[in-house]
């Protein structure tokens, strides 16, 4: 069931308690789509999980799929702001690496689940592969940006086209997000995050320290 045509469109929340209102029923939704999945629940039910009443929903949301995507944003934000270097690895290139290797290990274990849903949707939903498409442009942008000041620092092979290699060595680690928490014997994750970093490192032609 759709919003009434008799209703407003939704807009931005401008008090704290619409703020809070409008955080209550993300985290509910967000809540019921891991649990349940993309077609396993109702905007009733996500009223009901945030404890306000079946209009208030609409008055924050145009539809369910706007509330996925709203879900699918917070995620991506949350990842992103999880695994940004901290001021200790400022100065050093190599542990930058590390530490945002370990921080998107760290991030897409607590968004896996939907993730994993926004992925599988993507195959047949153009929306959702959008929004998947601009949550790893966060990441490519982020990685070209970062080996674009080693190369000109020196510290990095010259001949590396950042936006490609800031592809590729995305589409490693987030595989290996995938591959390190599906098994059921998971491996070591400081030794993943140690041999990945060395690998990236490697490819752009940045030495470890010994």
């Amino acid at each position: 069931m759709g919003r009434s045509r008799t209703n407003p469109a939704p807009t931005a929340p401008v008090t704290a308690r619409g703020r809070r209102t409008r955080d209550a029923l993300l985290a509910a939704g967000r809540e019921l789509l891991e649990a349940r999945g993309w077609a396993g629940f109702t905007p009733e039910q996500v009223a009901q999980a945030a404890g306000v009443s079946y209009g208030t929903f609409y008055t924050y949301f145009e539809s369910k799929d706007d509330l996925l995507r709203a879900v699918v944003r917070a995620v991506a934000e949350e990842m992103f702001t999880e695994s940004l270097v901290g001021p200790d690895a400022a100065d050093d290139p190599y542990a930058r690496i590390v530490e945002a290797n370990r921080g998107y290990l760290k991030a897409w274990r607590g968004a896996s689940r939907v993730l994993r849903l926004v992925e599988q949707g993507a195959d047949t939903d153009d929306t959702l592969r959008q929004m998947l498409l601009e949550v790893r442009e966060l990441y490519v942008h982020r990685g070209a940006e970062g080996l674009r000041r080693l190369q000109e620092a020196g510290l990095a092979n010259p001949e590396l086209d950042p936006r490609l290699t800031a592809i590729v060595l995305g589409a490693m680690v987030e595989q290996m997000a995938h591959v390190i928490y599906s098994l059921r014997e998971p491996l070591d994750e400081d030794e993943v995050v140690n041999h990945m970093s060395k690998l990236w490192a490697a490819a752009i032609g940045l030495r470890p320290p010994a």
